[in-house]
């Protein structure tokens, strides 16, 4: 399975998770089989609320999963309907929430989990 972690540092399997999907540095893409992964930067970081385009942001990389601290709704309803599963991620590295994934341990996204903005009503 692959799996892309965003990040704002380009640290490999390092990096912190970032909190929002949309406006990430970075995603590491790791095939979960093999171990190995690749760094991509995010070909749509700069679009205004509500406006992400997570294919793009993926720069047409195919994945199986999304592992995040945060994404808005019409992300989560894009990825979803691409056939991709998003789960959310705890606080650590990628590593860490790597394990998580692979032990089960991380829950799958819900449109009541999502981002309505980032402002006070932000919930991660």
């Amino acid at each position: 399975m692959k799996i892309a972690f965003p990040s704002q540092e380009n640290l490999g399997l390092e990096s912190p998770i970032y909190g929002h999907f949309g406006t990430a540095g970075y995603f590491v893409v790791i095939d979960s089989t093999t171990g190995q992964y690749e760094i991509h930067a995010n070909s749509d970081q700069i679009h205004e609320h509500g406006g992400c385009r997570p294919l793009a942001a993926l720069g047409g990389k195919p994945v199986d999963a999304v592992v995040v601290g945060g994404i808005g709704q019409g992300a989560l309803k894009k990825l979803n309907s691409s056939g991709i599963k998003v789960y959310r991620a705890a606080e650590g590295t990628i590593s860490e929430n790597l394990e998580l994934i692979q032990s089960g341990k991380l829950p799958e996204y819900t449109s009541m989990m999502t981002c309505a903005g980032h402002g006070a009503e932000c919930t991660h």
